[in-house]
């Protein structure tokens, strides 16, 4: 394992990173399913990149997750690698965003990398084959483990009609998820971070609520609704987001999403570029969402972690914040499969360290110690 990184970094991702960052993404993905007919491919990829590992599995949302570290959503857009991200040894791994109708996004160009700070910003705009065509790709792939899928609006429904695109992504991904996030935080798609205000958002978590019920009766079986929130909120608005979300009943917040503030890459010429960016530079301040929201659930709904995790101390910092589960999408474009492994081994060094028998204790223990010196 300790020699992928470097075939990563040295041969493979200079390669990509001459080309177009959009182009480069669709290409490696192409490629990767290309290989996947190969038989015995599955076997291999896991023998490389997906190592076992002890003690730090998570039970969230009704769920066990053999380890803490997923996919975010944006990488895999329309379904067609679940099984890869899988097999490199995520805990779990969230597909989308898709919107009920095809859409082809925001004009190109609309993927722009900062390597010195490691960092993106993007404005694709949903880019997907589809809600129909999502689940034909998913269901005639071999998927293992828990599986997430993030829905959105189309960009031509009117902000109004918003909760009815919603519904019917829900309604038709409910058979086929392990749970289902409500991306209402993209920067990319107008006015749709008007759904986080307390009017829209209170409506539109009950209509999901209720469907999320009756679906749960007539098929026998509870899929959890998670919500995707911005880090570019104010604390009124996030005291707000969790007073509705515990009203609601819930299952997950995912914090955060992109951000549209340029902190710490101000002097980048393509810091003027418009999106969201992801990275290192969103890593504080996604850390402090975590935070500021944490103390307000108090542990009664689970939050994802997510804003430029690269390693397992940004993992574990963002855990003792309040995340219980953390996502990756910026670090695998720039370290390759081998971070995934990097960090669940940092994380169960970290429980071993602790003396506690698992990372739930540990993280429980390293919360409590803040506390106390507080």
């Amino acid at each position: 394992p300790g020699s992928i990184k470097p075939v990563y970094s040295r041969l493979v991702r200079p390669i990509l990173f001459l080309l177009d960052a959009e182009f480069s993404h669709r290409l490696t993905l192409r490629i990767l399913r290309t290989l996947y007919l190969i038989p015995g491919i599955s076997f291999i990829v896991r023998l490389i990149w997906g190592g076992r590992t002890h003690d730090i599995g998570i039970d969230a949302m009704g769920m066990h997750f053999p380890n803490p570290v997923g996919l975010a959503a944006g990488l895999d857009k329309n379904g067609g690698n679940a099984r890869f991200f899988s097999d490199i040894g995520f805990g779990f791994i969230e597909l989308g965003t898709v919107t009920p109708k095809r859409q082809s996004g925001n004009p190109r160009k609309r993927l722009f990398r900062l390597p010195r700070h490691r960092a993106l910003i993007n404005r694709m705009g949903f880019p997907n084959i589809g809600v129909n065509h999502f689940l034909l790709r998913l269901r005639m792939a071999e998927r293992r483990g828990i599986v997430g899928i993030n829905i959105g609006k189309n960009a031509s429904t009117p902000i109004d009609k918003a909760s009815d695109d919603y519904l019917v992504a829900l309604q038709a991904v409910y058979p086929y998820a392990s749970y289902i996030a409500i991306n209402i935080s993209s920067p990319n798609t107008n006015q749709l971070r008007q759904l986080q205000k307390e009017t829209g958002l209170d409506e539109l978590l009950g209509i999901l609520k209720n469907e999320q019920i009756m679906m749960g009766k007539t098929r026998h079986h509870y899929v959890p609704i998670a919500v995707k929130i911005a880090p570019d909120l104010t604390d009124d608005e996030i005291v707000t987001i969790a007073e509705l979300v515990m009203k609601h009943k819930i299952d997950a917040v995912i914090a955060t999403n992109t951000t549209v503030e340029r902190t710490g890459v101000e002097n980048e010429l393509l810091a003027q570029e418009s999106g969201g960016l992801s990275g290192p530079p969103l890593k504080h301040m996604s850390t402090e969402i975590i935070r500021k929201l944490y103390n307000q659930l108090q542990g009664k709904v689970p939050i994802i972690g997510v804003g430029g995790i690269e390693t397992a101390a940004d993992a574990w910092e963002k855990m003792v914040a309040g995340a219980d589960l953390i996502q990756l999408y910026t670090a695998f474009v720039y370290e390759g499969p081998a971070v995934v492994r990097r960090i669940t081994r940092g994380l169960e060094r970290r429980v071993h360290a602790s003396g506690c028998a698992n990372l739930t204790d540990a993280i429980q223990k390293a919360r409590s110690g803040i506390h106390l010196m507080r």
